[in-house]
């Protein structure tokens, strides 16, 4: 699949007054700082796109993008990272019940993609946030971010340890991509698995 466009929508807190649900929607979320906005960046080719800060937990609201691509046009969703230590109590809560209530209420989201740091082990946070996808049958795929950051031997190895670890919580791993924003690594295997469930998309979530 290839990005023909890629254009700004709206920004909101409320999953009711998103744009209309009659595009399939792929949402991008991840801890703070994991490099999300650099990814959605370089998988549209739009340098941008989505606004990438020197200040973690920027990013508090459901941003919608409309993606044109060769296989027809759908939502890529950014939706507020979690677990910035820095952010109070109550602004961890709201961005909680943001994400949480746009997960389950929106009925034409066909899959997030959870974006992990490659550098590090699995942490607490994440695994929570996978197990509470699974536990409400909310479909998502994990992007491995910021491979370039390691040697070839040390991010084969560090995935390897990452996946092994993740069967102490889920019998079935799911699928993963690693990828790069600055080299490019992975990103066409990204495109290409959103565009092979596109075609299929709304009918199986309408």
């Amino acid at each position: 699949m290839n990005i023909l466009g890629a254009s700004f929508i709206t920004s909101n807190t409320d999953f009711r007054k998103c744009p209309e649900p009659t595009l399939a929607e792929y949402a991008f979320i991840g801890r703070s700082n994991v490099g999300k906005s650099s990814l959605i960046n370089a998988l549209t080719n739009r340098k941008e796109l989505a606004k990438t800060s020197a200040r973690p937990g920027k990013t508090q609201l459901i941003n919608h993008f409309l993606i044109e691509s060769t296989l027809g046009n759908w939502y890529l969703v950014d939706l507020p990272g979690y677990g910035y230590a820095r952010a109070s109590k109550s602004a961890r809560r709201e961005f909680s019940g943001i994400i949480r209530n746009y997960l389950t209420g929106r009925r034409n989201l066909v899959c997030t993609l959870l974006l992990i740091d490659s550098r590090h082990d699995p942490q607490q946070i994440d695994v929570n946030f996978m197990e509470w996808l699974a536990e409400n049958n909310l479909p998502f795929v994990l992007i491995f971010t910021k491979c370039d950051k390691l040697s070839r031997t040390q991010l084969e190895l560090q995935i390897k340890k990452y996946v092994s670890g993740l069967t102490e919580w889920f019998e079935e791993i799911p699928d993963y991509f690693v990828t790069s924003s600055e080299s490019g690594q992975g990103l066409e295997e990204v495109k290409n698995y959103i565009g092979e469930n596109l075609a299929y998309a709304l009918t199986s979530h309408s």
